[in-house]
């Protein structure tokens, strides 16, 4: 029996909500996964009448397909989707059944009106929390679009299918046998990249904004609420909805909620901003800022919004260790994320660039899948707390450097090695390994605002305590500014504190 008690209970109710028949076409042979399969599925058809199971010959196999009755939909699973990808299931059961999808009514009508045949083809990891998220996007234009069709391939499950495409970050997906894309990515975003991005022409008409926020992660969340409550007309233009935490796996310091996951959160995120009247424009990014009558703020489509007040949340990203081989290599053996990629590396050699918290849970993290761990880090003493030095220290398998600096990452196709100097004694050491994790902080995502907006060396919006900045009428908030320091909480707390300073030089002005 795959699933335990708590899971099957939550299944019973979710299958209820069926609207229609579901026939799954499974094929198996004698391995492992094609038992987990086997039993899978013929579990959820004892737990529901409306589930029916085939068995047949699929493309790939162990795997099975969620089908209507009499049409399939194109939806298969090359795996067993649990752990992380349990909701895709569901998902998958109730949209094949019938259940309308909770999708805005225009990106359905975009996945509709695909005419030319597409053949997606995702590579994921169980314990990704970036994969479901491709996974239902993918799943769901199969389901409206008979054109369309999706195949989940878990990585540990199909391993030599994945040496030889050299698959070696999670999602990476292919598209009639051609590399798609790689990485956490929306429906709305599958659809751009398909070539339905809104252009310049759709933003030509709209009326200058009260208060504009740019990003669009806790702290812009935050601020778009807090303006719009006060019945100011307000926008909040984002490349990228929900913002790094999109790639937290684990957040248990949010007060009040002891545990949830950074896209669950970010999906919350949303979900709140859209019960306010607030004009949402995601995937743009923003290249410049002037301040003339209005702050004016150009995407980089070429469009130009304005509003009397802005407020800059634009977040940060992952440090870049800067040397020779990380930007070529990047998904090909160099990774930033070990929740989603750490499974690819099962049973091989691979380093993390980085002593700090961050770079020692990785590497403790690594410890339990990859065969060995070179941490690497620029500094005499780590940096991480003391209880994870401790951890770290105590696992076999783990070789810590310090004092160190990385040179370059090696590499042909894929990475096949590391070359690092001694700071001391200027020796330089190569460590022949298939993966490196970057993992030495973050800087703001400023670049675009140039000498516009006073910044500090380390290119942080320099804001007051109001969250102003050197610009009246310009405000920010969270992970881009001087704040000293870089928590959810923190950055909602100051989005707030900005919104309502916004507020206040409104009616002031």
């Amino acid at each position: 029996m795959l699933l335990d008690a708590t899971i099957k209970a939550q299944l019973a109710q979710y299958l209820e909500m069926m609207e229609g028949d579901v026939l799954l076409k499974v094929s198996t042979g004698s391995d492992k996964v094609s038992k987990e399969i086997l039993g899978l599925v013929e579990e959820l058809a004892t737990m529901s009448s409306r589930i029916k199971v085939e068995h047949t010959q699929l493309e790939r196999t162990p795997s099975f397909s969620v089908n209507r009755v009499g049409e399939d939909t194109g939806v298969t699973f090359a795996g067993v989707p649990l752990g992380h990808e349990f909701t895709s299931l569901v998902l998958a059961l109730l949209q094949v059944s019938g259940r309308a999808p909770k999708v805005e009514q225009k990106l359905i009508d975009q996945v509709k009106a695909i005419q030319e045949e597409l053949r997606f083809e995702s590579y994921i990891s169980l314990s990704c929390q970036n994969c479901p998220e491709v996974v239902q996007a993918l799943n769901l234009m199969s389901i409206l679009n008979p054109n369309i069709t999706h195949t989940m391939i878990d990585g540990a499950a199909f391993k030599e299918e994945v040496e030889s495409k050299q698959v070696m970050a999670v999602p990476t997906v292919f598209l009639n046998g051609k590399s798609f894309s790689s990485g956490r990515a929306t429906l709305e975003e599958i659809l751009a990249k398909l070539g339905s991005a809104p252009d310049a022409s759709e933003f030509a008409n709209k009326e200058p904004y009260d208060v504009l926020v740019v990003g669009g992660g806790p702290a812009a969340a935050s601020a778009a609420i807090y303006a719009a409550r006060k019945g100011v007309r307000t926008g909040i233009v984002a490349e990228r909805f929900g913002g790094q935490i999109l790639d937290t796996a684990s957040i248990e310091n949010f007060i009040s909620v002891k545990h949830t996951e950074g896209p669950q959160l970010a999906a919350s995120l949303e979900e709140h901003v859209k019960e306010y009247n607030v004009d949402i424009m995601n995937l743009q990014r923003a290249t410049r800022l002037e301040k003339k009558d209005f702050v004016e703020i150009e995407l980089e489509n070429g469009a130009v919004l304005k509003s009397k007040t802005v407020i800059l949340a634009t977040g940060a990203r992952w440090r870049n260790v800067g040397v020779p081989g990380e930007a070529e290599f990047k998904n090909k053996g160099v990774a930033y994320c070990t929740h989603c990629d750490g499974p690819l590396f099962e049973g091989k050699d691979v380093a993390v660039i980085g002593g700090g918290n961050s770079g020692i849970e990785a590497a403790i993290d690594l410890a339990g899948i990859a065969n060995h761990v070179t941490v690497l880090e620029f500094m005499p003493e780590l940096k991480a707390d003391s209880v994870l030095q401790e951890r770290v220290h105590s696992l076999p398998n783990v070789n810590v450097l310090k004092n160190v600096q990385t040179k370059e990452i090696t590499g042909v196709d894929s990475v096949n090695g590391i070359t690092y100097v001694d700071r001391e004694s200027g020796t330089e050491h190569h460590v022949e390994l298939s993966g490196t994790f970057v993992q030495i902080g973050l800087v703001p995502n400023t670049d675009w605002l140039g000498d516009t907006i006073e910044r500090n060396r380390f290119g942080e919006i320099v804001v007051n305590n109001r969250g102003e900045t050197n610009i009246p009428g310009v405000f920010a908030a969270g992970d881009c500014t001087t704040s000293p320091y870089n928590q959810i909480i923190i950055a909602m707390g100051s989005g707030a504190t900005a919104s309502l300073s916004a507020f206040d030089y409104l009616v002031r002005n």
